[in-house]
């Protein structure tokens, strides 16, 4: 899943990228209000990190052009700014969810994954496909074996990030264009073989026929 996020203090946008990374988020960063906004108008994301006291143009301004640009993307606004009406504005704005600093980043990444998991219309934290459970929560794929046993299976943060897409979009053929779009940062090879490596990789974990591919469109989880 890519996130982008737009915060000006250096040290916090450097945090907050290298634990969303570790996560096993692609994340791209903007400083500055114009080109948070760019960026968020230009790439697809599954979830913006905002904050709303930006050089350049403030956060509110954002938010309202990206929603003028019928940008269904969803935000978190994430802030100092602690006050009942700058939340309700928020809100009313077009954020989806409201953050305030100081904060704890186990919240924000499960606030991340309940707007990612609302966005693609998925109430449950728990999929299950053919015997795979994939627990969007708690980042984990079980597997039940032939035997009616539960096993984990371990993949990469990057290989998760695939199963998860996909499971998310279930019966829905997701083009690799799309997959490199949510899946890499944009200082990754979108030409690379990466992605064929990956679903190769999956497969000989959760079996071949787990992710299925249409031939010229994409992949698909059924």
């Amino acid at each position: 899943m890519r996130v982008l996020v737009v915060e000006d203090e250096p040290d916090l946008r450097r945090l907050l990228e290298q634990a969303l990374r570790e996560e096993g988020y692609a994340v791209d960063v903007a400083e500055d209000g114009k080109t948070g906004l760019y960026k968020a108008t230009t790439w697809d994301y599954d979830a913006v990190v905002l904050d709303l006291m930006l050089p350049g143009m403030n956060g509110w301004d954002v938010l309202s052009r990206l929603r003028a640009a019928a940008k269904p993307v969803p935000v978190l606004i994430l802030t100092a700014r602690d006050g009942l009406t700058d939340r309700i504005r928020g809100l009313d704005t077009g954020a989806d969810d409201y953050l305030v600093k100081p904060f704890a980043l186990a919240e924000l990444h499960a606030r991340l994954r309940a707007l990612i998991r609302r966005s693609a219309g998925q109430a449950s934290a728990r999929i299950e496909i053919d015997g795979v459970v994939i627990d969007t929560a708690a980042r984990t794929v079980v597997r039940r074996t032939a035997e009616g046993a539960d096993e984990i299976v371990h993949l990469t943060a990057r290989e998760y990030s695939l199963v998860e897409m996909l499971a998310l979009r279930r019966g829905q053929v997701v083009t690799r264009t799309d997959l490199y779009a949510h899946l890499f940062d944009e200082e990754e090879d979108s030409f690379s073989n990466l992605l064929d490596v990956h679903v190769s990789n999956i497969r000989k974990k959760l079996g071949k026929d787990f992710i299925q591919t249409r031939r010229g469109y994409g992949y698909v989880v059924e």
